[in-house]
């Protein structure tokens, strides 16, 4: 797997870091809001459907069940982007109920747009910090599946305390993926997959699905990224992690 020299920063948005603070507590936060452009048509899509297929961030935990109006599996997708993954899997898995955490306004308004293209009521949105959801909204053992699909890698040293891979989240998705569930993580930063194998396979609650220390195929569940397109472009070697709950 091959690491880019460095990542282009210039001329990135500037941070909003009010919306930093009423969308976490965290001092230490996974991700960046950027001051980044949503669109008139995503705008139309916050307005009328953010109320019919989102659910409003809790410190308690909520009923999925009645979030859904339906039960089923439960899939939860962590920093779904544009929400291309998430519509693909809603519309390819109608008997599972597909959850999806976003901090960025842009990303949620996209994502409602192909609920609606797709006519999709198996997906609802949050828009809140993820280990925040993991860690208080959602109920034990109330997810078969957590999807963590290329998240930032904070290639600096210096930055690596702000991965989102780390003792508290694994604390977080063993606590609410039910026995047998699937944590599956992707990225094509090879230092951070070694990050990923090393940390879970150091935690006893979770085993490799492929062997210990190996990545595996990637599963029919999971679409290609434009993330993991762009990867291949400049040459990146993608690796797959799943791991089950015990």
């Amino acid at each position: 797997m091959t690491i880019p020299d460095k990542v282009n920063t210039d001329r990135q948005p500037a941070i909003d870091t009010n919306a930093e603070e009423r969308l976490t507590r965290r001092s230490i936060r996974s991700f960046v809001v950027r001051n980044g452009r949503t669109t008139a048509a995503q705008t139309d899509a916050l307005q009328r459907l953010l109320p019919k297929f989102g659910i409003p961030y809790s410190d308690s935990p909520f009923d999925l069940s009645d979030a859904f109006g339906r039960t089923a599996p439960v899939w939860l997708e962590i920093g779904f982007g544009n929400g291309d993954v998430l519509i693909n899997m809603g519309s390819n898995n109608p008997d599972a109920n597909i959850l999806g955490a976003e901090v960025h306004e842009s990303g949620i308004g996209h994502a409602l747009i192909g609920v609606e293209q797709n006519a999709l009521n198996n997906v609802r949105l949050i828009q809140h910090d993820a280990m925040e959801i993991l860690e208080n909204m959602l109920p034990p053992d109330s997810l078969d599946k957590v999807l963590l699909l290329f998240p930032d890698p904070w290639h600096k040293k210096r930055h690596h305390k702000r991965r989102i891979v780390q003792e508290d989240f694994l604390n977080a998705v063993a606590r609410t993926l039910k026995p047998g569930g699937i944590l599956h993580c992707a990225t094509d930063w090879a230092e951070y997959g070694e990050w990923m194998i090393e940390k879970l396979e150091n935690d006893a609650r979770f085993d490799n699905c492929a062997g210990p220390g190996n990545g595996s195929p990637r599963p029919e569940w999971r679409p290609v990224t434009r993330f993991e397109r762009r990867g291949h472009r400049l040459g990146h070697e993608v690796i797959d992690l799943l791991y089950s709950v015990k």
